[in-house]
């Protein structure tokens, strides 16, 4: 299957790397410098490609999605710091009959994380005398702070029924590939939930995993909803 890059920063650059054993072909690569505005993503250059990866910026991620969701292309959008304009992707997308799968985290382990972290929260959402908290470091060139994942952790955790405040901090420094924890403090004990990414490795993998299952998709999925057969979120 053929399969276009959109974006080509380390996360494109390791997609491709991996991309021939999960079956994909890299056959064409959108950057910065042929893909301004979105220009790059024309009938002509997408002919024959069975699914596109979107890993670009905040600024850009809208304007390709929507443009390949005029196309009639599948696409996986790992970009993050986007989906205030969700609604909107989802609406095109809808439209033309696309398929897309996005997620703030394409790692296997943080979406296992997610659901524990929402099942602690539903358990603990009935016990007053503990606080929450959310936390996350990645490397310093992450360009959004807080990352999508920590806050759709505590979306999660309000949507468990959480509904008391969640302290969240970050940091950005270094080359750190990114950890999330999720703790519950009381005057009696700590409980600490902690996923710690080793390299960008899973995040590699969970998109092409994803690219995977786009072939007779059709609307618009949460990772999760795939990878756990919940269906359309």
């Amino acid at each position: 299957m053929k399969l276009a890059l959109v974006g080509y920063g380390k996360m494109g650059r390791m997609i491709e790397r991996l991309a021939p054993e999960f079956g994909f072909e890299v056959a064409l690569i959108l950057d910065e410098y042929n893909n301004a505005g979105g220009a790059g993503i024309t009938s002509e250059n997408l002919a024959g490609i069975a699914a596109a990866i979107e890993f670009s910026t905040p600024h850009t991620a809208v304007t390709n999605l929507l443009r390949m969701a005029e196309l009639g292309v599948p696409v996986v959008c790992g970009s993050t710091g986007w989906h205030g304009d969700l609604e909107r992707v989802r609406a095109a997308f809808l439209e033309h009959e696309g398929a897309l799968i996005y997620s703030a985290n394409f790692s296997i382990g943080v979406n296992v994380f997610r659901r524990v972290v929402r099942e602690a929260a539903r358990w603990m959402k009935d016990h007053p005398g503990y606080e929450a908290w959310g936390w996350e470091i990645h490397h310093s060139a992450k360009k959004d702070a807080p990352s999508g994942t920590l806050l759709r952790l505590v979306e999660d955790m309000h949507e468990a029924g959480y509904d008391r405040r969640i302290d969240t901090g970050s940091n950005r420094v270094g080359a750190h590939p990114g950890t999330h924890e999720i703790g519950f403090d009381s005057a009696a004990d700590t409980l600490t939930l902690r996923h710690v990414a080793r390299n960008r490795e899973g995040f590699a993998r969970g998109a092409l995993e994803a690219a995977r299952r786009l072939p007779g998709l059709k609307g618009v999925f949460e990772f999760g909803a795939i990878l756990f057969e919940e269906g359309k979120e």
